[in-house]
């Protein structure tokens, strides 16, 4: 009787084989990415003051050489250097992440499905870089020189009122209109992704324009500072996104259809 019951034991063992060498696959890759984000922060936390100065580059230049910032505790800098480093860690660690779940998905995709992943490993990356660089370079100088309007210098009253921001409430603001960016930057990535597996379709996308286009401005209100120029500066890009998106579905919509022929 002992004889079967090994012969069954060994079986289990060698059927069990596989998923617990990807296990360990797995750890490995997630070590990895985790010394890579460690590495990232690291690096980052070094240049963490080079970093911010090129963040607040755009304030100073809408204020001109009578520029400032405070804070006003002092832990305060530390941590707005602490929250830099965790972003450029994020920066450089997720397309590293990327990459190793990639590496460890490949090997069980068949090769269609691996050239259809490929474009969104790089359509992602390069929509989020996209989004900053229209913040950085549009939105929030926009944004800046509205906010500095508001500053009120009365010479004959002697009374002024003038814009010094906290280093932390600036980086509070940039950092989260480049993720409110990149977030909705994302949608042509989301909708083709729905349109492979068959959820969504462009007749469906078509229809449900006027909706998209009021759920875009009830987003961009909630995700931006509570100014029209930040708001429209992202729901326009979003609605563009949105009618290109409609015209990959389409693309893909035809390419399924002329396979299946």
């Amino acid at each position: 009787m002992s004889e079967p019951i090994n012969k069954h034991k060994n079986q289990k063992d060698l059927s069990q084989a596989p998923l617990f060498d990807h296990l360990l696959e797995l750890r490995a890759r997630l070590i990895r990415s985790s010394i890579v984000f460690f590495l990232g922060f690291c690096v980052s936390f070094y240049f963490s003051s080079s970093i911010y100065s090129f963040l607040v580059e755009p304030f100073f230049e809408a204020t001109g050489s009578s520029g400032e910032m405070i804070f006003t505790a002092p832990q305060e800098f530390l941590i707005t250097k602490l929250k830099v480093a965790i972003f450029g860690s994020s920066m450089i660690g997720l397309p590293y992440f990327a990459i190793e779940i990639y590496s460890f998905l490949a090997p069980g995709l068949y090769k269609n499905e691996k050239s259809a992943l490929i474009p969104y490993f790089i359509a992602t990356p390069f929509l989020f870089f996209l989004s900053s660089l229209l913040v950085y370079y549009l939105i929030i100088p926009l944004a800046l020189a509205f906010f500095l309007s508001m500053q009120v210098v009365s010479p004959i009253d002697d009374f002024s009122i003038k814009l010094l921001p906290k280093v932390s409430e600036y980086l509070q603001l940039i950092l989260s209109l480049i993720i409110a960016f990149g977030i909705c930057f994302q949608l042509p990535v989301v909708l083709t992704l729905l349109a492979r597996v068959g959820i969504v379709g462009s007749e469906q996308l078509k229809k449900g324009r006027k909706y998209a286009i009021v759920l875009t401005f009830l987003i961009a209100a909630f995700l931006t500072p509570p100014d029209l120029i930040s708001q429209i500066g992202l729901a326009i890009p979003t609605i563009l996104l949105y009618e290109f998106s409609i015209l990959l579905v389409s693309i893909i919509e035809k390419n399924n259809n002329a396979n299946k022929k």
